[in-house]
């Protein structure tokens, strides 16, 4: 991957077109409960497509990325101000450009690639009815070499003024239970645990979206 160049610290910027490639990249690398999941799918623009495409194609003005200092993104915060209305429009917008590609399968989702084109072609999941008090939602995502430096916390304030913004007050994000090192991340920016029957594999945390609070 490229380097930042000698004295250019990174920085936090609005997403561009441009940065789409590399910000599928850091979600493929980071998407193994944190870890690199390159080789685990046949198609290494699956995760992508449902994790980070819609967000990048129906709300790029929430999209906020960590520029390595060279012009690359190596992290990123997405999301939406309004999960309900985001789910209308990644039906209606976002799945009929890559339902082709990442077709659903024709019974029971078998191995990982129909267990995550599964989830693409089901995006009413982001819908929990227990969250319609925290109706804004994110994913955030930083490669290794840049995490624990604080670009996360970065990253994270620009999206909740961005959301606050847009009308959101309260924001929620779902997460694997056994990523233990989010899991420190997000209580130690004011996250906390929300009540939601049967969540599977996550956990779903939320907080006001005012950057002091």
């Amino acid at each position: 991957m490229q380097q930042s160049p000698p004295g250019r610290p990174p920085f936090i910027r609005a997403y561009r077109p441009g940065d789409r490639d590399a910000v599928y990249e850091v979600c493929l690398r980071t998407a193994a409960a944190g870890g690199d999941a390159t080789g685990l799918y046949r198609d290494p623009d699956l995760l992508g497509d449902n994790f980070a495409g819609p967000y990048l194609h129906l709300e790029p003005g929430l999209a906020f990325v960590l520029d390595d200092g060279g012009g690359r993104a190596v992290g990123y915060v997405l999301g939406t101000s309004d999960t309900p209305a985001f789910v209308e429009a990644f039906r209606r917008s976002w799945l009929p450009r890559v339902a082709d590609r990442h077709p659903a399968p024709s019974g029971p989702p078998r191995g990982p690639d129909e267990e995550m084109a599964a989830l693409l072609h089901r995006p009413e999941r982001l819908v929990v009815p227990e969250l319609r008090d925290h109706p804004a939602h994110l994913p955030i995502d930083l490669l290794p070499s840049h995490q624990r430096a604080g670009h996360g916390r970065a990253l994270l304030l620009a999206f909740l003024g961005a959301a606050r913004r847009a009308g959101a007050d309260r924001v929620h994000l779902g997460m694997l239970t056994e990523n233990t090192g989010a899991r420190a991340f997000y209580d130690r920016l004011g996250f906390r645990v929300l009540d939601v029957p049967d969540p599977g594999p996550l956990t779903y945390l939320g907080r006001s979206t005012d950057p002091e609070g």
